[in-house]
């Protein structure tokens, strides 16, 4: 399993933009075979700021998602609505469990 989890941050005038592309991708993302969570929220403190984050079974299925038409679209959106600053990685998972076991 791999989690993927960042923010983005981009300029707060383009802030409906950056919320309309960012829906049609999720929308299109967790139709996606090996998406299991896919989500973008809104910083409470800070209009400019989106927390990205996201769980996939494989590195194949993360892999596949870069490639889709959805993924396309918003890479050519964010380029309109301005991305200031981008800080996401990728963590690999070796054990699942509850928080209280």
């Amino acid at each position: 399993m791999i989690v993927v989890a960042g923010y983005v941050r981009v300029d707060p005038a383009n802030r409906a933009a950056a919320l309309a592309a960012i829906r049609a991708v999720v929308a299109g993302t967790r139709q996606e075979a090996g998406n299991i969570s896919y989500t973008f929220s809104a910083d409470l403190d800070d209009d400019s700021r989106f927390h990205v984050f996201e769980v996939w079974e494989s590195e194949p299925a993360l892999e596949a998602h870069f490639a889709k038409p959805h993924v396309a679209e918003f890479a050519r959106a964010a380029a309109r609505f301005g991305i200031r600053d981008m800080q996401i990685r990728r963590y690999y998972v070796e054990r699942v469990a509850p928080l209280r076991e």
